[in-house]
């Protein structure tokens, strides 16, 4: 099992954005985080990087049912988006949470990473 769901669309990455977040929210999903790695690593390291984003997505009745199934799964929420500017166009990666929990000896928080698995293939798959 991958540890990520993907799809690379033509687009460039601020667009990209505009569109996993849509698609996101139909999911019951919000943006809780933004980080723009690129100028990040400009700023820092005086490195050009090219256009790299991580977000962090949060479904609040998913994180409430989570945490109070599993109480230290906030080690690994909210769910990381990522968006990278390729030559063919902006990959979109999600973490792929049945594989997040999968040494997590927790039968009902398994059942809960599945059905946000299932959201974020949905998500992928409409974009």
């Amino acid at each position: 099992m991958k540890y990520y769901i993907n799809k690379t669309i033509k687009a460039d990455i601020d667009t990209a954005t505009i569109i996993i977040t849509q698609e996101l929210q139909k999911e019951g999903f919000g943006i809780v985080t933004q980080f723009d790695v690129n100028q990040a690593l400009k700023e820092k390291l005086n490195v050009d990087f090219r256009p790299y984003r991580i977000m962090g997505a949060c479904n609040p009745t998913f994180a409430h049912k989570s945490i109070l199934t599993e109480d230290k799964i906030g080690a690994i929420l909210p769910c990381n988006v990522m968006l990278q500017e390729l030559e063919n166009g902006v990959e979109i990666a999600i973490i792929n949470p049945v594989s997040m929990v999968s040494d997590i000896n927790n039968d009902e928080m398994k059942s809960i990473a599945l059905q946000i698995s299932e959201k974020m293939h949905r998500v992928i798959s409409n974009i």
